[in-house]
Protein backbone atom coordinates (compact mmCIF):
# COMPACT_ATOMS: atom_id res chain seq x y z
CA UNK A 1 0.00 0.00 0.00
CA UNK A 2 1.42 3.41 -0.99
CA UNK A 3 2.04 6.31 1.33
CA UNK A 4 -1.07 8.39 1.90
CA UNK A 5 -1.12 12.19 2.24
CA UNK A 6 -4.25 13.78 3.65
CA UNK A 7 -4.68 17.55 3.42
CA UNK A 8 -7.20 19.28 5.68
CA UNK A 9 -8.34 22.38 3.80
CA UNK A 10 -8.24 22.92 0.06
CA UNK A 11 -8.00 26.65 -0.63
CA UNK A 12 -4.53 28.18 -1.07
CA UNK A 13 -2.00 26.42 1.17
CA UNK A 14 -3.80 23.08 1.12
CA UNK A 15 -4.40 23.01 -2.63
CA UNK A 16 -0.78 23.97 -3.32
CA UNK A 17 0.54 21.27 -0.99
CA UNK A 18 -1.62 18.57 -2.55
CA UNK A 19 -0.83 19.50 -6.15
CA UNK A 20 2.91 19.87 -5.57
CA UNK A 21 3.23 16.61 -3.64
CA UNK A 22 1.42 14.66 -6.37
CA UNK A 23 3.48 16.26 -9.16
CA UNK A 24 6.77 15.55 -7.41
CA UNK A 25 5.84 12.01 -6.31
CA UNK A 26 3.07 10.43 -8.43
CA UNK A 27 3.21 7.31 -6.23
CA UNK A 28 1.67 9.23 -3.32
CA UNK A 29 -2.02 8.82 -2.59
CA UNK A 30 -3.27 12.38 -2.06
CA UNK A 31 -6.65 13.21 -0.54
CA UNK A 32 -8.01 16.69 0.28
CA UNK A 33 -10.93 17.32 2.64
CA UNK A 34 -12.48 20.80 2.33
CA UNK A 35 -15.29 21.90 4.62
CA UNK A 36 -16.78 24.41 2.15
CA UNK A 37 -17.99 23.88 -1.37
CA UNK A 38 -15.02 25.56 -3.05
CA UNK A 39 -11.31 24.77 -3.45
CA UNK A 40 -8.27 26.43 -4.98
CA UNK A 41 -9.58 29.97 -5.40
CA UNK A 42 -8.20 33.48 -5.01
CA UNK A 43 -9.99 34.93 -1.99
CA UNK A 44 -8.07 38.17 -2.52
CA UNK A 45 -10.23 38.75 -5.60
CA UNK A 46 -13.51 38.80 -3.67
CA UNK A 47 -13.70 42.61 -3.30
CA UNK A 48 -13.38 42.96 -7.09
CA UNK A 49 -16.27 40.57 -7.64
CA UNK A 50 -18.34 42.68 -5.25
CA UNK A 51 -17.41 45.83 -7.18
CA UNK A 52 -18.43 44.24 -10.47
CA UNK A 53 -14.94 44.55 -11.97
CA UNK A 54 -14.76 40.74 -12.04
CA UNK A 55 -18.07 39.50 -13.47
CA UNK A 56 -18.58 36.33 -11.42
CA UNK A 57 -17.19 34.39 -8.46
CA UNK A 58 -16.21 31.42 -10.61
CA UNK A 59 -13.51 33.55 -12.26
CA UNK A 60 -11.55 33.34 -8.98
CA UNK A 61 -11.23 29.55 -9.15
CA UNK A 62 -7.76 28.37 -10.17
CA UNK A 63 -8.59 24.65 -10.25
CA UNK A 64 -11.85 22.76 -9.80
CA UNK A 65 -12.24 19.50 -7.85
CA UNK A 66 -12.67 17.75 -11.21
CA UNK A 67 -9.32 19.11 -12.42
CA UNK A 68 -7.65 17.82 -9.24
CA UNK A 69 -9.18 14.36 -9.73
CA UNK A 70 -7.76 14.26 -13.27
CA UNK A 71 -4.35 14.98 -11.76
CA UNK A 72 -4.83 12.12 -9.30
CA UNK A 73 -5.63 14.30 -6.28
CA UNK A 74 -8.91 13.21 -4.68
CA UNK A 75 -10.66 16.36 -3.53
CA UNK A 76 -13.80 16.10 -1.39
CA UNK A 77 -15.80 19.29 -0.76
CA UNK A 78 -18.34 19.67 2.06
CA UNK A 79 -16.18 17.28 4.08
CA UNK A 80 -15.16 18.43 7.56
CA UNK A 81 -12.41 16.74 9.56
CA UNK A 82 -13.82 16.53 13.07
CA UNK A 83 -10.99 14.77 14.89
CA UNK A 84 -7.49 13.45 14.32
CA UNK A 85 -6.13 10.50 16.32
CA UNK A 86 -2.43 11.09 15.75
CA UNK A 87 -1.30 7.94 17.52
CA UNK A 88 -3.41 5.70 15.26
CA UNK A 89 -2.94 7.98 12.18
CA UNK A 90 -6.72 8.11 11.77
CA UNK A 91 -9.10 10.99 10.95
CA UNK A 92 -12.81 11.24 11.62
CA UNK A 93 -14.55 13.00 8.73
CA UNK A 94 -18.08 14.34 8.38
CA UNK A 95 -19.57 14.31 4.88
CA UNK A 96 -22.10 17.13 5.18
CA UNK A 97 -23.61 16.47 1.74
CA UNK A 98 -24.45 12.84 2.52
CA UNK A 99 -24.98 13.29 6.26
CA UNK A 100 -22.52 10.53 7.20
CA UNK A 101 -19.37 10.22 9.29
CA UNK A 102 -16.44 7.95 8.44
CA UNK A 103 -12.77 7.38 9.22
CA UNK A 104 -9.68 7.63 7.03
CA UNK A 105 -6.00 6.98 7.57
CA UNK A 106 -2.89 9.00 6.78
CA UNK A 107 0.88 8.68 6.67
CA UNK A 108 1.48 12.39 6.06
CA UNK A 109 -0.89 15.15 7.14
CA UNK A 110 -1.06 18.81 6.10
CA UNK A 111 -3.15 21.10 8.28
CA UNK A 112 -4.38 23.98 6.13
CA UNK A 113 -7.48 25.00 8.05
CA UNK A 114 -6.97 28.71 7.38
CA UNK A 115 -8.34 31.52 9.50
CA UNK A 116 -11.72 32.96 10.39
CA UNK A 117 -13.03 36.46 11.17
CA UNK A 118 -12.30 37.73 14.66
CA UNK A 119 -15.74 39.08 15.50
CA UNK A 120 -16.31 41.62 18.28
CA UNK A 121 -19.04 40.69 20.79
CA UNK A 122 -21.50 43.31 19.55
CA UNK A 123 -25.09 43.52 20.77
CA UNK A 124 -27.26 43.03 17.69
CA UNK A 125 -24.50 41.33 15.72
CA UNK A 126 -26.63 38.25 15.05
CA UNK A 127 -29.20 40.16 12.96
CA UNK A 128 -29.79 39.88 9.25
CA UNK A 129 -27.77 42.30 7.17
CA UNK A 130 -24.48 41.68 9.04
CA UNK A 131 -21.71 40.05 7.01
CA UNK A 132 -18.07 39.04 6.91
CA UNK A 133 -15.89 38.50 3.83
CA UNK A 134 -13.54 35.56 4.18
CA UNK A 135 -14.54 32.88 1.67
CA UNK A 136 -16.60 32.23 -1.45
CA UNK A 137 -19.80 31.57 0.52
CA UNK A 138 -19.38 34.98 2.19
CA UNK A 139 -18.96 36.47 -1.28
CA UNK A 140 -22.17 34.83 -2.50
CA UNK A 141 -24.15 36.14 0.47
CA UNK A 142 -22.80 39.67 0.04
CA UNK A 143 -23.54 39.70 -3.69
CA UNK A 144 -27.17 38.86 -2.93
CA UNK A 145 -27.32 41.51 -0.20
CA UNK A 146 -25.99 44.22 -2.51
CA UNK A 147 -29.04 43.94 -4.75
CA UNK A 148 -31.26 45.78 -2.28
CA UNK A 149 -28.76 47.68 -0.13
CA UNK A 150 -28.47 51.47 -0.04
CA UNK A 151 -26.30 52.36 2.96
CA UNK A 152 -23.32 50.32 4.16
CA UNK A 153 -21.22 50.59 7.29
CA UNK A 154 -17.83 48.89 7.35
CA UNK A 155 -16.26 48.14 10.73
CA UNK A 156 -12.49 48.16 10.40
CA UNK A 157 -10.18 50.09 8.07
CA UNK A 158 -7.60 47.40 7.30
CA UNK A 159 -7.06 45.84 3.87
CA UNK A 160 -10.48 44.21 3.54
CA UNK A 161 -12.41 47.18 4.88
CA UNK A 162 -10.63 49.58 2.53
CA UNK A 163 -11.02 47.39 -0.56
CA UNK A 164 -14.69 46.72 0.12
CA UNK A 165 -15.37 50.43 0.74
CA UNK A 166 -14.36 51.01 -2.87
CA UNK A 167 -16.41 48.04 -4.07
CA UNK A 168 -19.55 49.27 -2.32
CA UNK A 169 -19.12 52.80 -3.70
CA UNK A 170 -18.76 51.37 -7.21
CA UNK A 171 -22.10 49.66 -6.62
CA UNK A 172 -23.65 53.01 -5.74
CA UNK A 173 -24.00 52.54 -1.98
CA UNK A 174 -23.48 55.24 0.60
CA UNK A 175 -20.51 54.03 2.66
CA UNK A 176 -19.29 54.87 6.15
CA UNK A 177 -15.96 53.42 7.28
CA UNK A 178 -15.57 53.06 11.06
CA UNK A 179 -12.15 52.57 12.68
CA UNK A 180 -11.26 52.37 16.37
CA UNK A 181 -7.74 53.71 15.82
CA UNK A 182 -6.98 57.25 14.65
CA UNK A 183 -6.47 56.50 10.93
CA UNK A 184 -7.19 54.12 8.09
CA UNK A 185 -4.61 51.32 7.77
CA UNK A 186 -3.80 51.70 11.47
CA UNK A 187 -0.88 49.24 11.48
CA UNK A 188 1.18 51.68 9.40
CA UNK A 189 2.46 55.19 10.10
CA UNK A 190 0.14 58.25 10.03
CA UNK A 191 1.28 59.83 6.75
CA UNK A 192 0.04 56.84 4.75
CA UNK A 193 -3.25 56.84 6.64
CA UNK A 194 -3.67 60.54 5.88
CA UNK A 195 -3.25 59.98 2.15
CA UNK A 196 -5.76 57.12 2.31
CA UNK A 197 -8.32 59.26 4.13
CA UNK A 198 -8.08 61.96 1.46
CA UNK A 199 -8.59 59.41 -1.31
CA UNK A 200 -11.55 57.76 0.41
CA UNK A 201 -13.28 61.06 1.10
CA UNK A 202 -12.61 62.26 -2.45
CA UNK A 203 -14.66 59.29 -3.63
CA UNK A 204 -17.52 59.83 -1.21
CA UNK A 205 -16.63 57.46 1.61
CA UNK A 206 -17.41 58.90 5.02
CA UNK A 207 -14.49 58.07 7.32
CA UNK A 208 -14.96 57.95 11.09
CA UNK A 209 -11.77 57.29 13.05
CA UNK A 210 -11.19 57.03 16.78
CA UNK A 211 -14.71 55.64 17.23
CA UNK A 212 -15.86 52.68 19.27
CA UNK A 213 -18.74 50.63 17.89
CA UNK A 214 -21.14 49.83 20.73
CA UNK A 215 -24.11 48.02 19.16
CA UNK A 216 -25.96 47.24 15.97
CA UNK A 217 -29.52 48.53 16.08
CA UNK A 218 -32.47 46.82 14.48
CA UNK A 219 -35.43 44.53 15.01
CA UNK A 220 -34.09 41.33 13.52
CA UNK A 221 -32.57 43.21 10.60
CA UNK A 222 -29.80 45.77 11.03
CA UNK A 223 -30.85 49.40 10.67
CA UNK A 224 -27.99 51.39 12.19
CA UNK A 225 -24.61 51.23 13.92
CA UNK A 226 -24.41 52.80 17.36
CA UNK A 227 -20.98 54.29 18.09
CA UNK A 228 -19.28 56.42 20.73
CA UNK A 229 -19.57 59.38 18.33
CA UNK A 230 -23.12 58.95 17.11
CA UNK A 231 -25.42 56.71 15.08
CA UNK A 232 -24.71 55.60 11.49
CA UNK A 233 -27.79 54.44 9.53
CA UNK A 234 -27.02 51.23 7.60
CA UNK A 235 -28.97 48.39 6.00
CA UNK A 236 -25.75 46.42 5.38
CA UNK A 237 -22.87 46.03 7.85
CA UNK A 238 -19.54 44.41 7.03
CA UNK A 239 -17.41 43.25 9.95
CA UNK A 240 -13.79 43.65 8.83
CA UNK A 241 -12.25 43.61 12.29
CA UNK A 242 -9.44 41.13 11.67
CA UNK A 243 -8.97 37.35 11.59
CA UNK A 244 -7.54 34.60 13.77
CA UNK A 245 -6.06 31.20 12.81
CA UNK A 246 -8.25 28.08 12.97
CA UNK A 247 -5.98 26.11 15.30
CA UNK A 248 -8.52 24.21 17.42
CA UNK A 249 -8.30 20.93 15.51
CA UNK A 250 -4.49 21.10 15.53
CA UNK A 251 -4.41 21.73 19.28
CA UNK A 252 -6.63 18.76 20.09
CA UNK A 253 -4.21 16.42 18.32
CA UNK A 254 -1.16 17.84 20.08
CA UNK A 255 0.27 20.23 17.48
CA UNK A 256 2.25 23.03 19.13
CA UNK A 257 1.39 26.67 18.56
CA UNK A 258 3.98 29.42 18.29
CA UNK A 259 4.14 32.80 20.04
CA UNK A 260 1.71 34.35 17.53
CA UNK A 261 -1.04 31.85 18.28
CA UNK A 262 -0.70 30.19 14.88
CA UNK A 263 0.90 26.76 14.34
CA UNK A 264 4.67 26.70 14.86
CA UNK A 265 6.60 25.27 11.90
CA UNK A 266 10.21 25.02 10.79
CA UNK A 267 11.47 26.14 7.38
CA UNK A 268 10.19 22.89 5.86
CA UNK A 269 6.68 23.58 7.25
CA UNK A 270 7.01 20.67 9.70
CA UNK A 271 5.21 20.85 13.04
CA UNK A 272 6.33 19.27 16.31
CA UNK A 273 4.62 15.99 15.30
CA UNK A 274 6.43 13.67 12.89
CA UNK A 275 4.70 13.57 9.52
CA UNK A 276 2.43 16.52 10.28
CA UNK A 277 2.83 19.81 8.40
CA UNK A 278 0.99 23.15 8.42
CA UNK A 279 0.46 25.63 5.61
CA UNK A 280 -1.42 28.84 4.92
CA UNK A 281 -3.20 31.19 7.29
CA UNK A 282 -3.15 28.65 10.13
CA UNK A 283 0.68 28.61 10.20
CA UNK A 284 3.44 30.97 11.27
CA UNK A 285 6.28 32.20 9.09
CA UNK A 286 9.79 33.41 9.99
CA UNK A 287 10.23 37.18 9.72
CA UNK A 288 13.58 38.08 8.17
CA UNK A 289 13.72 41.56 9.72
CA UNK A 290 12.50 40.64 13.20
CA UNK A 291 14.34 37.27 13.19
CA UNK A 292 11.45 35.53 14.91
CA UNK A 293 8.13 33.84 14.12
CA UNK A 294 5.48 36.06 12.58
CA UNK A 295 1.92 35.53 11.40
CA UNK A 296 1.28 36.86 7.89
CA UNK A 297 -2.07 35.55 6.58
CA UNK A 298 -1.75 36.46 2.89
CA UNK A 299 -2.54 34.41 -0.20
CA UNK A 300 0.92 34.44 -1.75
CA UNK A 301 2.48 33.33 1.55
CA UNK A 302 -0.07 30.50 1.84
CA UNK A 303 0.79 29.23 -1.63
CA UNK A 304 4.52 29.25 -0.82
CA UNK A 305 3.86 27.37 2.44
CA UNK A 306 1.88 24.73 0.58
CA UNK A 307 4.41 24.35 -2.21
CA UNK A 308 7.20 23.86 0.33
CA UNK A 309 5.26 21.30 2.38
CA UNK A 310 4.26 19.37 -0.75
CA UNK A 311 7.84 19.22 -1.98
CA UNK A 312 9.16 17.99 1.37
CA UNK A 313 6.44 15.33 1.68
CA UNK A 314 7.33 14.14 -1.83
CA UNK A 315 10.95 13.64 -0.72
CA UNK A 316 12.49 16.81 -2.13
CA UNK A 317 14.72 19.28 -0.29
CA UNK A 318 12.69 22.48 -0.05
CA UNK A 319 12.68 25.37 2.41
CA UNK A 320 10.46 28.38 2.94
CA UNK A 321 12.82 31.29 3.46
CA UNK A 322 10.38 33.46 5.40
CA UNK A 323 8.73 36.83 4.97
CA UNK A 324 9.41 40.52 5.43
CA UNK A 325 5.74 41.50 5.58
CA UNK A 326 5.22 42.87 2.07
CA UNK A 327 1.69 43.82 1.03
CA UNK A 328 -0.03 45.97 -1.57
CA UNK A 329 -3.62 47.03 -2.18
CA UNK A 330 -5.54 49.82 -3.82
CA UNK A 331 -8.20 52.22 -2.63
CA UNK A 332 -9.84 53.79 -5.68
CA UNK A 333 -6.99 55.38 -7.67
CA UNK A 334 -4.41 55.14 -4.90
CA UNK A 335 -2.07 52.14 -4.61
CA UNK A 336 -0.53 51.56 -1.18
CA UNK A 337 2.38 49.18 -0.67
CA UNK A 338 4.27 48.43 2.54
CA UNK A 339 7.08 46.12 3.59
CA UNK A 340 8.98 45.39 6.78
CA UNK A 341 8.33 47.50 9.87
CA UNK A 342 6.66 50.86 10.25
CA UNK A 343 8.42 53.37 12.48
CA UNK A 344 5.94 52.69 15.27
CA UNK A 345 6.42 48.91 14.99
CA UNK A 346 10.22 49.22 14.88
CA UNK A 347 10.32 51.37 18.01
CA UNK A 348 7.98 48.97 19.81
CA UNK A 349 10.59 46.30 19.08
CA UNK A 350 13.15 48.44 20.89
CA UNK A 351 15.03 49.42 17.74
CA UNK A 352 16.65 52.84 17.41
CA UNK A 353 14.58 53.57 14.32
CA UNK A 354 14.20 56.70 12.23
CA UNK A 355 12.29 57.42 9.04
CA UNK A 356 12.04 59.77 6.11
CA UNK A 357 8.84 60.47 4.19
CA UNK A 358 9.17 62.22 0.84
CA UNK A 359 6.97 63.24 -2.06
CA UNK A 360 8.33 62.82 -5.57
CA UNK A 361 6.79 61.88 -8.93
CA UNK A 362 6.36 58.63 -10.85
CA UNK A 363 7.92 60.12 -13.98
CA UNK A 364 10.02 63.10 -15.01
CA UNK A 365 8.37 66.38 -14.00
CA UNK A 366 8.17 67.44 -17.64
CA UNK A 367 6.66 64.18 -18.91
CA UNK A 368 2.89 64.45 -19.62
CA UNK A 369 0.76 62.64 -17.09
CA UNK A 370 3.40 62.14 -14.40
CA UNK A 371 1.79 61.98 -10.97
CA UNK A 372 2.73 62.36 -7.31
CA UNK A 373 4.36 59.43 -5.55
CA UNK A 374 5.31 59.12 -1.88
CA UNK A 375 8.06 57.05 -0.27
CA UNK A 376 8.66 56.23 3.37
CA UNK A 377 11.91 54.61 4.48
CA UNK A 378 12.38 53.21 7.99
CA UNK A 379 15.97 52.52 9.02
CA UNK A 380 18.15 51.84 12.04
CA UNK A 381 20.01 54.84 13.36
CA UNK A 382 23.77 54.39 13.30
CA UNK A 383 23.92 51.27 11.15
CA UNK A 384 21.63 52.47 8.36
CA UNK A 385 20.06 48.99 8.24
CA UNK A 386 16.78 49.11 6.34
CA UNK A 387 13.82 48.11 8.53
CA UNK A 388 10.83 48.84 6.31
CA UNK A 389 9.11 51.24 4.04
CA UNK A 390 6.05 52.25 2.08
CA UNK A 391 5.34 53.45 -1.44
CA UNK A 392 2.07 55.22 -2.22
CA UNK A 393 1.30 56.01 -5.85
CA UNK A 394 -1.36 56.43 -8.50
CA UNK A 395 -0.73 53.24 -10.41
CA UNK A 396 2.13 50.85 -11.03
CA UNK A 397 4.74 53.07 -9.39
CA UNK A 398 3.83 51.48 -6.05
CA UNK A 399 5.55 48.28 -7.22
CA UNK A 400 8.83 49.95 -6.26
CA UNK A 401 8.04 48.27 -2.94
CA UNK A 402 9.47 45.05 -4.36
CA UNK A 403 12.92 46.64 -4.52
CA UNK A 404 12.69 47.44 -0.81
CA UNK A 405 11.37 43.96 -0.04
CA UNK A 406 14.32 42.36 -1.83
CA UNK A 407 16.74 44.53 0.14
CA UNK A 408 15.05 43.60 3.43
CA UNK A 409 15.41 39.91 2.62
CA UNK A 410 19.16 40.49 2.28
CA UNK A 411 19.54 42.58 5.44
CA UNK A 412 20.65 45.57 3.35
CA UNK A 413 21.40 49.16 4.36
CA UNK A 414 20.71 52.66 3.06
CA UNK A 415 24.16 52.51 1.47
CA UNK A 416 23.16 49.37 -0.44
CA UNK A 417 20.01 51.09 -1.69
CA UNK A 418 21.95 54.16 -2.81
CA UNK A 419 24.29 51.92 -4.80
CA UNK A 420 21.54 50.27 -6.85
CA UNK A 421 21.44 50.77 -10.62
CA UNK A 422 17.71 51.43 -11.06
CA UNK A 423 15.94 51.88 -14.38
CA UNK A 424 15.36 55.41 -15.66
CA UNK A 425 13.34 56.87 -18.52
CA UNK A 426 11.09 59.94 -18.28
CA UNK A 427 7.76 58.03 -18.55
CA UNK A 428 8.68 55.78 -15.62
CA UNK A 429 10.87 57.72 -13.20
CA UNK A 430 12.61 61.01 -12.53
CA UNK A 431 16.35 60.89 -13.20
CA UNK A 432 16.73 60.22 -9.47
CA UNK A 433 14.34 57.42 -8.60
CA UNK A 434 12.08 58.29 -5.62
CA UNK A 435 13.63 55.44 -3.63
CA UNK A 436 17.05 56.99 -4.12
CA UNK A 437 15.78 60.46 -3.19
CA UNK A 438 14.42 59.05 0.07
CA UNK A 439 17.67 57.18 0.75
CA UNK A 440 19.70 60.35 0.13
CA UNK A 441 17.59 62.25 2.66
CA UNK A 442 17.98 59.48 5.21
CA UNK A 443 21.69 59.14 4.57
Amino acid sequence: MGKRLVVIGGVAGGASAAAKAKRENPELEVVVYEKSGWVSYGACGLPYVLSGEIPQLEKLVARTPEAFWKQGVRVHTHHEVLEVDYGRRVLTVRDHAEGRTFQDRFDHLVIATGARPALPPLPGGEQEGVYTLRNMEDGQRLLRALEGARRAAILGAGYIGLEVAEAFRRRGLEVTLLELKDRPLPHWDPEVGGLLRQELERHGVEVWTGVRVEALRGLGRVEAVETSEGVVPADLVLLATGIRPNVELAQTMGVALGPTGAIATDERMRTNLEGVYAAGDVAESFHQVLKRPFWLPLGDVANKHGRTAGSVIAGKDARFQGVVGTAIFKAFDLAVATTGLSLEAARKEGLAAQKVFIQARDGAHYYPGSRPLWVELVYEEGTGRLLGGAVVAYGQGALRIDTLAALLHRGSTLEDLLGLDLAYAPPFSPVWDPLLIAAQQAH
